[in-house]
């Protein structure tokens, strides 16, 4: 079954994960979910997949690790904050 997520809703999805969970585990978990990004959408699993770590400890970790695989345009505009301030 497909699912859609956002950017705000990785850390969700990511604590249903057991940890620690290597690379492999998580792409495949998310092989049928696209995210949703600011321009435009993506393949989860396949996102994951591109991750430099082999294994992460936590959800945190993975998300972390996400973030940094993605483009700068892909969270919206440079230096934006989500809620801050």
């Amino acid at each position: 079954m497909a699912h859609t997520l956002k950017l705000n809703e990785l850390e969700v999805a990511f604590e249903e994960l057991e940890y620690p969970v290597t690379k492999s585990e998580a792409a495949t978990a998310f092989a049928e979910t696209t995210l949703v990004l600011a321009d435009g959408e993506r393949n989860l699993g396949s996102l994951l997949g591109e991750t430099q770590e082999e294994r992460y400890e936590s959800a945190g970790e993975l998300e972390a690790a996400l973030h940094n695989v993605l483009p700068r345009e892909a969270v919206g505009e440079p230096f934006q904050s989500e809620g801050e301030g």
